[in-house]
């Protein structure tokens, strides 16, 4: 009977182990993103391997401790050094670490959606188009970041190369904003325009401008940016 009874118990004492061994990797995790420690952040994430912990569990550590990171940035306690530092630290673990052993094992993860961010064509401003870009990262999308002065062949060649949710252009220059224009009128021409939704942002963008040129939706910061993301895509705020 004592045996019967050992046999029953050994399994949730393991998993009691198991979890309690997890809550301590994801307040490492978390603790390294919050105080910016990069190399820390790599040490527990190949440890966490090493040991056999689930690479998805690690990722949703990760993006639980970004949205902390996020809130922080929004609040004012997080400059944008330090929004940007822990984001790329947070790349760098999940697409050397984390993405082959996901790819392995057949689970590469969720995100919220994929996001094509650029300033448009004739533009090199860089500032504001990674900050939204760092933040919609930190809120769990995955971002395909084309940079300053992206033509608008290269948003339509994203487009049909990739499974693309939102195409995200910025634009500093008050000359360049016929580019957000001219990029909408290419997806419609290419038939894509109904495959992806589109916004825009930027120093001179008006949300009458956006409704002019037929986006989807303005945002005048990075915060409204990833609440009109959200928004569009129907995903419900956390």
């Amino acid at each position: 009977m004592n045996e019967i009874i050992i046999r029953k118990i050994i399994p949730f004492y393991k998993i009691h182990i198991l979890l309690i061994q997890m809550s301590e990797t994801a307040r490492e995790i978390k603790e390294a993103l919050l105080t910016l420690d990069r190399e820390k952040l790599i040490q527990t994430t190949k440890t966490s391997l090493d040991k056999g912990e689930n690479p998805q569990e690690l990722l949703s550590a990760i993006t639980a401790a970004l949205r902390e990171v996020g809130d922080k940035f929004e609040s004012g306690e997080f400059f944008l050094v330090e929004l940007v530092s822990a984001g790329e630290a947070a790349k760098t673990v999940i697409s050397e670490y984390l993405k082959p052993v996901l790819k392995k094992i057949g689970s590469e993860g969720k995100h919220l959606g994929v996001i094509a961010i650029g300033t448009v064509a004739g533009d090199i401003h860089d500032i504001g188009k990674s900050i939204v870009a760092s933040m919609l990262f930190t809120a769990g999308f995955e971002i395909l970041d084309l940079g300053v002065d992206v033509t608008v062949e290269k948003f339509i060649e994203t487009v049909k190369n990739g499974n693309v949710d939102v195409v995200a252009m910025s634009a500093l220059l008050s000359t360049t904003l016929p580019m957000q224009r001219e990029t909408i009128e290419a997806l419609k021409k290419k038939d894509l325009r109904d495959k992806v939704k589109v916004i825009v942002g930027g120093s001179p963008v008006t949300e009458e401008w956006a409704k002019e040129i037929g986006a989807d939706g303005f945002a005048d910061n990075a915060s409204e940016a990833v609440r009109l993301v959200k928004k569009i895509l129907d995903i419900s705020e956390r």
